[in-house]
């Protein structure tokens, strides 16, 4: 979530997609989530959602989605089949963009269901572009552009729509496991994974494995729901409690391999603070002026994910004076973070290594308070823990310093004032505003 003035919710949820074995594909997502249900009842009422969209995709005569309990190696898990009769061999990407928009307006999708199975869809239309050297107008996909697909991307997004999954929640993937080997399609015979899939990965820098078998384990359509889906990727499980779990089951039984889809539902693990993740950023300083420390401080703050930057005095070899510059980044901001460290500085190296810490939900509330007989307005932060008690109101600076100068009035009593002032409306439980 971008910092600033957006306030940070707390994740009151975390989703874990393990595909690091065997993979993963749009109908094992389906099968997965569906396994997440409690109640058969759902599961139906599901695949009769997801069915009625057959009116909504041009060609397509008959639409059956069928679920059923199998075993992968011995392990239970929930088998999707997406039946279909339809007169076209192909769509444009236009005409899959316009049937994916019509689907989700039928199911009535929530904004963040729409705009993941859209997203999706730009994702697979952008690697075929790049695969087949062709404008993303312009390009027909063969089994990307099939019934089948639709009903991937629409359900998965309908299926974490109607388990509350695209809210408060926090999404984890492990690498996942493209196979290997050859296999054929549409073009002829390539290797594992498919040209358009390993486009994908490339194009987001999502880690991959290799195996372990000769056989394609992930198809582009499951790895682009994966990759617009997640928001961190790990080999290891996040700390938490874990509540439900469900398989979805590849099509293929594999010798020694379950193939199966599992993915895990729980909460998060630290009481009543918000779990969280930043990278933090290193280099040592001894040969640079005051100045230029001064700016690089001043363009790194403005770097869009740079959440904080210090500096620490020290001493190098030789008894040199020096700093040690400390910054604190979301993952997106770090490249840019460190280019601009080696430009601004010369430094030949920046250490940066991934931090957890908990924090303190955070928001920005404005306050309108009366100094000498004028009304001036100001932020205040107000920090929350996860059960949403105020422990923290501070005055942003700038606006009480702007008014202490206009007023005439000492810092310290504008601060006070602007505290006691956000204190009365959040006990009335009136809270002002948020200036975003």
């Amino acid at each position: 979530m971008p910092q600033g003035l957006i306030p940070e919710e707390a994740v009151k949820r975390l989703l874990v997609v393990d595909c690091q074995v065997s993979g993963i594909s749009g109908d094992m997502i389906l099968g997965a989530l569906l396994d997440l249900y409690e109640d058969e009842g759902r599961i139906r009422k599901a695949i009769e959602t997801l069915e009625s969209i057959k009116d909504c995709i041009k060609s397509c005569g008959r639409l059956k989605v069928s679920v059923e309990e199998t075993t992968r190696e011995g392990i239970r898990a929930k088998s999707v089949k997406v039946e279909f009769e339809e007169d076209t061999r192909s769509r444009t990407g236009v005409e899959l963009k316009e049937t994916v928009t019509r689907c989700a307006e039928h199911l009535g999708l929530s904004t963040e269901a729409r705009e993941l199975a859209l997203r999706t869809i730009d994702t697979l239309l952008e690697a075929e572009s790049k695969v087949h050297g062709e404008p993303v107008e312009r390009v027909h996909l063969h089994e990307m552009g099939s019934t089948d697909t639709i009903v991937d991307v629409v359900g998965a997004a309908y299926l974490l729509d109607d388990l509350n999954l695209l809210k408060d929640t926090m999404v984890y993937s492990t690498p996942v496991s493209v196979g290997g080997g050859t296999m054929r399609f549409s073009h002829g015979v390539t290797s594992a994974p498919a040209p358009a899939t390993l486009e994908i990965v490339r194009s987001r820098r999502f880690p991959i494995v290799g195996g372990p078998v000769d056989r394609e384990l992930a198809t582009p359509t499951g790895v682009a729901v994966l990759v617009n889906l997640v928001d961190e990727v790990a080999p290891f499980y996040p700390s938490m409690k874990p509540q439900r779990v469900g398989y979805g089951a590849g099509r293929m039984n594999i010798e020694g391999v379950p193939n199966i889809l599992r993915v895990i539902l729980g909460e998060p693990v630290g009481g009543a603070l918000i779990p969280d993740e930043v990278y933090v950023l290193e280099t040592n300083l001894d040969d640079v002026t005051g100045e230029s420390l001064g700016y690089l401080m001043d363009r790194l703050l403005r770097c869009d994910g740079v959440r904080d930057v210090s500096l620490i005095p020290m001493f190098t070899k030789k008894g040199r004076p020096g700093n040690i510059v400390k910054v604190i980044a979301d993952r997106g901001g770090v490249e840019e973070a460190v280019r601009l460290l080696m430009e601004e500085t010369g430094t030949l190296g920046v250490r940066f290594y991934r931090c957890k810490r908990l924090i303190l939900a955070r928001e920005l509330i404005e306050v309108e308070v009366e100094v000498e007989g004028l009304r001036e307005t100001a932020l205040v932060k107000v920090s929350r823990d996860r059960d949403g008690r105020v422990i923290q109101v501070k005055p942003e600076y700038e606006d009480a310093r702007r008014i202490a100068l206009k007023t005439g009035r000492p810092l310290r009593s504008i601060i006070r004032s602007l505290t006691e002032e956000a204190m009365r409306r959040l006990e009335k439980g009136v809270e002002p505003p948020s200036r975003m």
